[in-house]
């Protein structure tokens, strides 16, 4: 590993830890010639599948285009960045457990979109507004009640387990 403030070659590791839910390893050096220490992080390198478009042409995976296309839909909502994170590590997961070559772009999109049904509905319905192409206000009403259902459903679901630990 070169120095990035002497370019030399020679240093040592420091410290070495766990970072981002074990997914890297975090590593603490000292450069040997002018003393000065540095952080490295170290990642596995895997190989992504391409997205298909709807046109049928097949693009590279961008870590970027997602997380930018989730803060777009994000901008000016309070959501923590590590909220973020999180959804892009997840669909990611996903992404990479689906062991396909080729992912439909319509598929990452409605990860995407189950992610902000998660954490902040108002990002969640501009976001589908977009992707779904919402037409009209009927469009947007029935995206409204379809997420007022989920939302009871899974409130109902977390008061029947609350239920049944705490008869």
């Amino acid at each position: 590993m070169h120095c990035p403030y002497c370019s030399t070659e020679d240093t040592k590791v420091i410290d070495s830890r766990l970072a981002n839910d074990g997914g890297e390893v975090r590593r603490r050096r000292e450069c040997l010639s002018c003393h000065e220490r540095f952080t490295t992080y170290e990642k596995t390198e895997l190989p992504y599948p391409s997205i298909k478009k709807n046109d049928g042409s097949l693009v590279d995976f961008s870590e970027l285009k997602l997380r930018t296309g989730i803060m777009r839909a994000l901008e000016k909502r309070p959501v923590e960045a590590d909220d973020v994170d999180a959804a892009v590590a997840r669909i990611i997961h996903k992404l990479l457990a689906c062991s396909e070559r080729e992912v439909e772009s319509k598929q990452v999109g409605e990860w995407v979109i189950e992610e902000l049904a998660l954490i902040d509905d108002v990002a969640y319905v501009r976001f589908a507004s977009v992707y779904r192409r919402f037409q009209d206000l009927d469009a947007f009403h029935r995206e409204l009640d379809l997420l007022k259902r989920n939302r009871k459903k899974k409130n109902s679901a977390i008061s029947i387990v609350k239920t049944k630990k705490h008869p």
